[in-house]
């Protein structure tokens, strides 16, 4: 079998060195070598990448920039603390190049249509969704990121802090030494201005400045996950978990998933919704905060299956998952937005 793996992000990247030994491979990626940089803020679970690390031959450990102990939530009023369990940092950049390492990549090509020659072709275009025809109703949030470097760092921790409607966040995680990245993502696109506030607050100097849309539709909503010889992994078919935008580890597993399905796609597709459908719950959730249209009465079950898919899976995100918590930060975000649309209508008034 011939195949082409088109997007080298973590899931291509991924792919390719799974895929090398057995079959003829070749990867394509838009970007040239030079400006090729990973547009993500390097945070996942060091329990569940060390196991796909272990797969393609890498120890993940030798990767990690910072392991975190807690996460600060700031509800505006307050800093709410949140134990960790495993989430860290690192070196997305690094890893993806010895991931691509001995493989065949052609760097500059951007391929929009089927190439020849190939018996499967792989759409790990992420959010371009560059060969599968594009998602109807699609839902995405802006975000922006800088890389920072303080000499008096504000926490020494991840932190994020929430924006009204629970709509995104600004996030905040360290790299090691003096180094973050600082950024945000916002549906309503008040994520710049707000990443630019941080910084200027806590005497930041930007290093770099990044960003693009992330796709917070999950699969269900991002079908076909094939089209003839054509086959989506990771974002370009909605594995982004909606709450918290991290597509990392989905994305492994979505490419973990193909290999195990290489000669049976339609397997594959009934294995990536199934695997993905609380997804589906989470975005439904999610889809009500945008449109202003969360009641905690009436939408306390949703809510209370988030938590217990998250409670039982506290190693894959790396994250005490207690109902506490959940209340403390979808609760602030509701009453802040109460507040902000009655202010805005005394005003309009």
């Amino acid at each position: 079998m011939r195949i082409a793996v088109v997007g080298v992000g973590v899931a291509g990247s991924y792919l390719l060195s799974r895929l090398r030994d057995q079959y003829r491979v070749d990867g394509y990626e838009m970007l040239a070598r030079s400006r090729y940089f990973p547009i993500c803020a390097w945070g996942t679970s060091r329990n569940m990448m060390k196991n796909f690390a272990n797969k393609v031959g890498l120890n993940f450990e030798e990767y990690i920039l910072h392991t975190g102990k807690e996460l600060i939530v700031d509800l505006g009023r307050e800093l709410h603390h949140i134990k960790l369990r495993g989430l860290c940092t690192f070196d997305k950049k690094r890893f993806e190049e010895d991931l691509l390492e001995d493989c065949e990549v052609r760097f500059g090509s951007r391929i929009t249509s089927m190439p020849d020659g190939y018996d499967l072709v792989i759409d790990s275009t992420g959010f371009n969704r560059s060969l599968l025809p594009k998602v109807k109703n699609d839902y995405f949030i802006p975000t922006v990121e800088y890389r920072v470097k303080f000499s008096n760092p504000p926490f020494d921790d991840f932190y994020i802090k929430p924006f009204r409607e629970l709509s995104g966040y600004l996030w905040y995680f360290p790299l090691g030494g003096n180094l973050y990245h600082v950024g945000a993502g916002d549906y309503f696109k008040r994520h710049s201005r707000t990443v630019d506030e941080f910084v200027k607050k806590y005497g930041g100097e930007v290093l770099m400045k990044i960003g693009r849309p992330v796709r917070i539709t999950p699969p269900l909503y991002c079908q076909p996950i094939y089209m003839e010889k054509i086959v989506g992994v990771g974002e370009s078919i909605g594995t982004v978990f909606p709450m918290l935008g991290e597509g990392i580890i989905p994305s492994l597993y979505s490419a973990e998933a193909l290999v195990e399905n290489l000669y049976n796609i339609e397997r594959y597709r009934k294995t990536i919704l199934r695997m993905f459908k609380p997804f589906g719950t989470v975005f439904e959730f999610i889809h009500r905060a945008l449109t202003r249209n969360i009641d905690l009465k009436r939408d306390w079950f949703i809510l209370f299956k988030i938590y217990l898919h998250m409670r039982f899976r506290e190693e894959r995100y790396g994250v005490q998952a207690r109902i506490r918590d959940f209340l403390k930060v979808v609760g602030a975000a509701r009453q802040s937005n109460i507040m902000f649309c009655e202010k805005r209508s005394s005003v309009e008034v």
